[in-house]
């Protein structure tokens, strides 16, 4: 364990030394993009921050989500409500130099609804799903089946048409 924590401690020195940090950008992309140009829109935000030096560490693949509240943009010269839009997030190491320019070409993108930048560590800190604790239900009783009784045919009184009429009748007039 200490060894990882050493290590750890001179990867950041060198990090550090170098000028280059670890961000995550997340950004949502326009529905109006289908799935199959989903890639080419992530490829472009990737290829940008290849072209400036940066090294990726992880990447969360878009997927359509609903917004928390409508956000209104312009498409085509008209004001639309857009209330879906497809999540995704990529973090890399990169120059200080270089993020800048990463944040205008986000905001120059038509494609990319909004996004957002920051600075972060190499670990996964994204939280652990947590299974619920299940707990032990004994029980006491049990069910046993009882066997139908039968109805005997002498217990049967057959039932004239007169008095099924009228009762039937009765039912329906209540």
């Amino acid at each position: 364990m200490v060894d990882v924590e050493a290590e750890t401690v001179n990867e950041e020195a060198a990090v550090i030394e170098s000028g280059a940090r670890i961000y995550e950008i997340g950004y949502l992309i326009t529905p109006t993009v289908k799935e199959d140009g989903l890639e080419k829109a992530v490829g472009a935000i990737r290829s940008e921050i290849e072209k400036l030096g940066g090294n990726f560490i992880a990447e969360g693949a878009p997927s359509l989500t609903k917004l928390a509240y409508s956000i209104t943009a312009r498409e085509e010269g008209k004001k639309i409500e857009i209330d879906r839009a497809h999540f995704g997030w990529l973090k890399f190491e990169v120059q200080n130099s270089a993020v800048d320019i990463i944040e205008k070409l986000l905001k120059q993108d038509a494609n990319i609804l909004r996004s957002i930048i920051f600075q972060t560590v190499r670990e996964d800190t994204r939280a652990k799903m947590k299974a619920p604790t299940l707990r032990e239900v004994r029980r006491t009783d049990t069910i046993k089946s009882m066997p139908r009784r039968a109805v005997e045919a002498a217990d049967q009184v057959p039932v004239s048409e007169e008095d099924l009429e009228k009762a039937l009748k009765d039912i329906t007039t209540e």
